[in-house]
C-alpha cells in the first residue's frame, strides 16, 4: 500500500492544504495520534507540495488529536533552490495547532555515498521473540507492524537494574510500503528504549522527533537500534539508527520524550503482557512513496 493510501492523507481545493482523519489505526497506546505517524503525514503532505523527497524533518509536538477528529495541514515552502526546497507543514484541529514539522526537501546528484556508523550484531527476525507490550496494541498504529525483540528485556524482567541503554528491535509492516512515513513511525518507537535504560516502567510522551533520510533501500524487516543517551529532570533522549536487513543505513530518528512512571507501577502492579501479532509482509516491500527527483 502506497503511504498516502494508508495515511488516507487527502487533497483538498486549497493550494497546499491537505486534510488527515485520526483513524483508530493511526492512533497510540494512550488513545490519540501517534506521533509518528503525525511526523509521516507531514513529510507526505510536503513531498506532494515540493515534488521532492525528505532530506530531513522535526517535529514538535504541540497537543494531542483525539480519534476521528480532522487533521488539517498546511505546507509553506518559503524557498526553493535549484535542489533544495526549505519546507514547513503546520496541523491544526478546530484551529487549535497540533503539530509543526520544519523540514528540507531534495535531491542533489553527487558521486559519493556511504555510511559510518556500524550494524549491530544481532539475531535475525525469525530468531527473535515478538515485543510485549502492557497495552493492547489492536486498536492502535501497533496493529500495523510487527515487532521482534533482538535486543532487550521481557515485561517479565522489569523492574531490574538499569540497562546500557541500548535496545534492538525488528520491525515489519502488514500493508506499507519502504517510505519516509514508515521509518517516521518506528522512528518514534525510542521510547521503549527509556524503560530498559532505566530498568523501571516508563510511560513516555514525545515532544519532537527528528527524522533524517539517508536511503530508502527495499527490505521487509527494518532493525531499529535505540540509543538511549540519557535522562534527567523528567526528560529522556536518544536516537534511533534505521537499517535494512542488508545492513544498509535507512535513516536517523531523534527525540526528546516526557519520561514518568505509571499510575499502576507506582502501585506496585505488574501489567499483563500482549504480544506483537505477526503480520504477513507487504505485497511489494520495495516500494517507495518518494517521488521522483526534479
Amino acid at each position: 500500500m502506497d503511504t498516502r493510501t494508508f495515511l488516507d492523507l487527502r487533497a483538498t481545493d486549497r493550494p497546499h492544504h491537505w486534510q488527515l482523519p485520526v483513524s483508530d489505526h493511526l492512533t497510540s497506546g494512550g488513545g490519540f495520534l501517534f506521533g509518528g505517524c503525525g511526523l509521516g503525514a507531514a513529510c507526505e503532505a510536503m513531498e506532494r507540495t515540493t515534488g521532492r523527497p525528505t532530506v530531513w524533518a522535526s517535529a514538535q509536538y504541540l497537543a494531542f488529536a483525539a480519534p476521528r477528529s480532522l487533521i488539517d495541514i498546511e505546507v509553506h515552502e518559503p524557498v526553493t533552490g535549484h535542489y533544495t526546497s526549505q519546507a514547513r507543514a503546520v496541523g491544526c484541529v478546530g484551529g487549535e495547532e497540533i503539530f509543526t514539522v520544519n523540514a528540507a526537501m531534495g535531491f542533489r546528484p553527487h558521486e559519493y555515498s556511504g555510511h559510518w556508523v556500524e550494524f549491530p550484531d544481532v539475531p535475525a527476525p525469525a530468531e527473535c521473540p515478538p515485543r510485549e507490550f502492557h497495552f493492547d496494541p489492536a486498536g492502535s498504529v501497533m496493529s500495523e507492524v510487527e515487532l521482534r525483540i533482538a535486543k532487550g528485556r521481557p515485561i517479565e524482567a522489569l523492574p531490574g537494574a538499569p540497562g546500557d541503554g541500548r535496545v534492538a528491535m525488528w520491525a515489519r509492516f502488514a500493508d506499507l510500503e519502504m517510505s519516509t512515513t514508515a521509518l517516521a513511525i518506528v522512528g518514534d518507537l525510542m521510547t521503549y528504549g527509556l524503560t530498559q535504560a532505566i530498568g523501571d516502567w516508563s510511560r513516555g510522551s514525545s515532544i519532537d522527533n527528528t527524522l533524517r533520510i539517508i536511503e530508502l533501500a527495499a527490505s521487509e524487516w527494518i532493525l531499529l537500534d535505540i540509543r538511549v543517551h540519557g535522562v534527567a529532570n523528567g526528560y529522556g533522549h536518544g536516537n534511533v539508527h534505521l537499517w535494512s536487513q542488508d545492513a544498509t543505513l535507512l535513516g536517523i530518528a531523534s527525540q526528546t520524550t516526557i519520561s514518568r512512571k505509571p499510575e499502576w507501577a507506582r502501585l506496585g502492579m505488574q501489567p499483563k503482557a500482549y504480544p506483537s501479532v505477526p503480520v504477513a509482509p507487504a505485497a511489494s516491500p520495495a516500494g517507495s512513496s518518494q517521488v521522483a527527483p526534479p
